[in-house]
């Protein structure tokens, strides 16, 4: 047999990947261009010596592949010298003709140019472009990116500040022509308009023919076309989906005529696989702690939906760890890719190469008045903190999780369970109830002003974290009982429910019922529910980004008319929610999703998902072996009767000893002499090896597929738990966290400190420090540029939370001000001593005009009439949300509807202004 030598190699493998995008690879010898569209040319001659591929479209010459053996990957840098020379020279029969599309390539790496860029610069691609791509692009006058250095500037109108940053840096960055790109902006803040209005820019100022938009759970992906149905860009009144066609995908096909596809990350794999897709796999977040760490899922060409298909990738929820599991499925694409999340970890910013063109965190979102701060409220019991014991002989209730099917058992010993053990092979009623009487014994407490017109307290939208979907079902029969309500009261939404839970949902969003709401999975993250304004956790979270998420869904803001929709009883906006922390989540050790310090502890489902998507390496095979034999012990004889059904014969213990073999070296080396007729004095190369180890790995994982998974994790749900009814609970503590009068007085610290270090700098501490004789100058710029600096260099010393700090430490019942400079002032006058005690800007108004009008009708002077006392208390109203009074402004509203500056000087005369400079200098005391 002829062996190949590394360059012929590499040709064979160049010619492959050519003819599955669609060229006709031809020698010289065979030359005919009109034998199809695209024609590749070997060892094509120029005066620079033959090239070693050149290509042709329609009778074109358009391109050129200079090839090299595998192992100078390393190099293709310094052989686009070598490419470029060939790419400029003069050809056989043709002459001199300029080659626009250069690519270097060696078979495993493909590299490519278009030499009408702006500042042409080589990228890698997955393979070679089709030759109906290269078509199109020839009859474009300009290329994409250069179409991307001239979008026209982004007007500010309907944005947010932190969406124009956000758009016009990422509009920045791919002018640049910098491949990926993230966008960091804080849950609640717009991330998908964000994302929508840039998708508009690029289909209208680009002309960008395809956009992919990816989610990676089928309910981000309804919401997400939900929201282009909706959106109307600034510069036309028709809709989105007026103007370009947006399809979600739900099956494998793929429409062509679509300008905007949204898809799951799971069908995307599926479809470039081949293979069908389990759709129960795109209702939930990919579980991606059991193959983190592991090698990429294998993608394989596709030409349904060749690499150029997208121009540019949306992918939304980024910060989880689907890129490192499926990250092959991005990369497959010649796409520019836009991520997406509140809560990036070191893995997100290395992944988009640390080019973050917006950063706006919770704490600035806040600061802003875009999202609304929390505070925790704790519940301890007895049994969380310490868990319980049954003792042997105690007389038990078992339980199926799924039918509930209960019966009776004497127990052979003893049973001691941790608080992290409840709900799982123990349930305890006790525990559960006395939670949720701790919670609805606090609500008042919480919220003291929600009470209706028929003077009944009104339980403000709640969102209940559970473990499991047997807890959720527990939660929910007894909040239902302590509450005292029907069943539309308190309601699960989970992907598992018998109702529709889109249906559920958006009646939890837009309905007064359900109250309450249970979840475990469906709205932990990215769903939208503004009206919520209590999170109760009955679940632990280890990972930080994970809680973060779940946190997010309460920091939504919502104005007073969108908040009375659903909960009628509440006065104004929301301006917080509470976190009620019943599992000790708040203060539980969080790591970084991802670590690699960490090893992280795999369950048997994912596990079982890290095989059915490829993943085959030792340590997930002999952890599953491990997880089938104990499993096995489990089942009855109907149960591995299914199992068997699944497996074409196999039980699980089968399984398990096939993978356990899988890595026996023995073995692998006697099938490895066998397969390759080697002698026993040859020696097994790597390469062979690892191909034997690979068949033995793939025949011992064929069985394990996600319907097993699917049987297997119902199982596990109807086995049984034990109830403890012998055990009561009793709560330890139901109120504020014990640390919020530390954190209260530390933040009110810091904000003194702040403002203690600008006394010197900026005009309005200036004046409230040492110049209170100047107090008449304060005016609402001053007041603006003060509250800009404080907002810009400590975003977290926002007034809405030093004003809440104030209010519980100096014990006082102040309303806040909806409006930011009222408070700042407010906050101010307490900081720098003006006033004992935190006191309402408009109230301390109102008391000094009462006593300056009592000072001026004292004695015999001159009372002021009807029509000027009018006057004088719409100026005093002015000046307690404008905090000054301008001549000017006596020629707007409300003084304008009176006769304006002309009717007041009727009025007061020539002692209008003396009276402007009084009541300024007066109530500004």
């Amino acid at each position: 047999m002829t062996t190949l030598t590394p360059e012929q190699q590499a040709r064979r493998r160049i010619d492959r990947q050519l003819e599955e995008a669609g060229w006709i690879v031809q020698s010289m010898s065979e030359l005919n261009p009109a034998a199809g569209r695209g024609v590749a040319v070997r060892e094509y001659p120029t005066d620079s010596g033959p090239m070693d591929y050149l290509l042709m479209v329609d009778h074109q010459a358009v391109g050129v592949i200079e090839a090299k053996r595998d192992d100078e990957g390393h190099r293709l840098n310094a052989v686009e010298l070598q490419s470029a020379r060939y790419a400029t020279s003069s050809l056989k029969h043709l002459g001199q003709v300029a080659l626009r599309f250069v690519h270097e390539a060696t078979g495993e790496i493909t590299r490519y140019t278009d030499s009408r860029d702006p500042k042409p610069r080589a990228r890698e691609v997955f393979q070679f472009p089709r030759p109906d791509t290269l078509a199109q692009r020839l009859k474009e006058p300009e290329t994409l990116r250069a179409r991307l250095t001239h979008v026209p500037t982004l007007q500010p109108h309907g944005l947010r500040d932190c969406q124009l940053h956000a758009i016009t840096n990422l509009e920045q960055s791919l002018g640049e022509n910098r491949p990926r790109a993230l966008i960091q902006m804080a849950t609640g803040a717009g991330k998908t308009f964000t994302a929508i209005t840039s998708i508009y820019r690029l289909l209208k100022f680009s002309q960008a023919k395809r956009v992919l938009f990816l989610v990676d759970t089928k309910n981000l992906g309804e919401q997400a076309e939900g929201e282009f149905h909706q959106y109307i860009p600034q510069d036309d009144n028709r809709k989105f989906t007026e103007l370009y066609t947006v399809r979600r995908l739900t099956s494998s096909h793929i429409p062509d005529d679509a300008q905007v596809i949204i898809c799951t990350i799971q069908r995307l794999y599926s479809i470039l696989k081949g293979e069908p897709l389990d759709e129960a796999t795109e209702e939930t977040v990919p579980d991606g702690a059991a193959i983190l760490r592991k090698p990429p899922l294998p993608v394989i060409y596709n030409a349904r939906i060749p690499p150029e298909f997208f121009e540019f990738m949306v992918i939304d929820e980024c910060h989880r760890s689907i890129y490192n599991l499926w990250r092959q499925v991005l990369e497959y694409f010649d796409s520019f890719l836009i991520g997406l999340t509140a809560t990036p970890d070191n893995r997100t910013y290395g992944f988009f190469q640390q080019n973050v063109v917006s950063e706006y965190t919770l704490e600035q979102s806040v600061a802003d008045g875009v999202n609304v701060d929390h505070r925790v409220w704790r519940i301890d019991t007895e049994i969380t903190q310490a868990g319980g014991r049954l003792e042997a002989e105690e007389l038990v209730e078992k339980r199926e999780r799924l039918s509930r099917k209960k019966r009776w058992e004497q127990l052979d010993q003893e049973i001691d369970y941790q608080g992290t053990q409840l709900d799982r092979s123990v349930v305890n009623p006790s525990q559960i109830r006395t939670v949720i009487q701790a919670f609805r014994d606090g609500l008042p407490q919480m919220f003291p002003d929600r009470v209706d017109d028929d003077g009944a307290f009104q339980v403000p939208k709640t969102l209940i974290f559970a473990k499991t979907d047997s807890h959720a079902d527990d939660i929910i029969r007894i909040v239902r009982e302590e509450f005292g309500e029907g069943n539309e009261f308190c309601k699960k939404i989970t992907y598992r429910i018998d109702e529709d839970p889109k249906s559920v949902l958006a009646s939890f969003r837009n309905d007064y019922h359900p109250r309450i709401a249970v979840t475990v999975d469906m709205i932990a993250t990215g769903t939208d529910v503004k009206p919520l304004e209590c999170l109760l956790f009955m679940r632990d979270v280890k990972s930080r980004n994970y809680y973060m998420q779940m946190v997010g869904r309460g920091t939504r803001s919502l104005d007073a008319d969108g908040l009375a929709v659903v909960s009628n009883a509440a006065r104004g906006p929301k301006q917080e929610f509470i976190l009620v922390d019943a599992i000790g989540v708040k203060d539980s050790q969080k790591k970084e999703t991802g670590s690699l310090e960490k090893t992280p502890s795999y369950s048997q489902k994912d596990l079982m998902n890290a095989v059915t998507m490829g993943v085959r390496d030792e340590e997930v095979l002999s952890s599953l072996s491990g997880r089938f034999a104990r499993f096995a012990k489990r089942l009855d004889a109907e149960q591995q009767r299914q199992v068997k059904d699944l497996t074409g014969g196999a039980s699980l213990n089968d399984l398990a000893g096939q993978l356990l073999k899988v890595d026996d070296p023995d073995a692998i080396d006697a099938q490895a002499r066998k397969h390759f007729n080697l002698t026993p004095n040859e020696t097994i190369t790597s390469t062979q090896w690892d191909e034997v180890r690979k068949q033995r790995a793939q025949q011992a994982c064929a069985p394990i597929t996600g319907p097993l998974n699917t049987l297997l994790e119902d199982i596990r749900e109807r086995q049984e738990q034990t109830l403890d009814t012998v055990n009561i609970d009793t709560v330890t503590h139901s109120g504020w966290d014990r640390d919020l009068d530390t954190q209260r007085a530390h933040l009110r610290q810091e904000f003194e400190q702040w403002l203690q270090s600008h006394r010197d700098d900026i005009t309005a501490l200036t004046i409230y420090y040492a110049q209170p004789q100047r107090r008449a100058e304060i005016t609402q710029q001053t007041i603006a540029a003060l509250l800009a600096s404080l907002k810009q260099e400590r975003p977290k010393l926002a007034p809405v939370k030093i004003w809440d700090a104030y209010a519980a430490l100096d014990d006082v019942q102040v309303k806040r001000p909806e409006q930011e400079l009222a408070q700042i002032v407010a906050l101010v006058r307490r900081a720098c001593g003006w006033d004992d005690k935190l006191t309402s800007y408009a109230d301390t108004v109102r008391a000094n005009f009462k006593k300056w009008i009592f000072a001026k009708h004292a004695g015999n002077q001159t009372k002021f009439s009807p029509e000027q006392q009018a006057w004088l208390e719409m100026i005093r109203d002015h000046i307690s949300t404008s905090l000054h009074l301008e001549i000017n402004d006596l020629d707007y509203t409300p003084f304008n509807d009176k006769g304006g500056r002309g009717r007041m000087y009727k009025l007061f005369g020539d002692e209008m202004e003396k009276v402007i400079d009084e009541i300024n200098d007066a109530l500004a005391a």
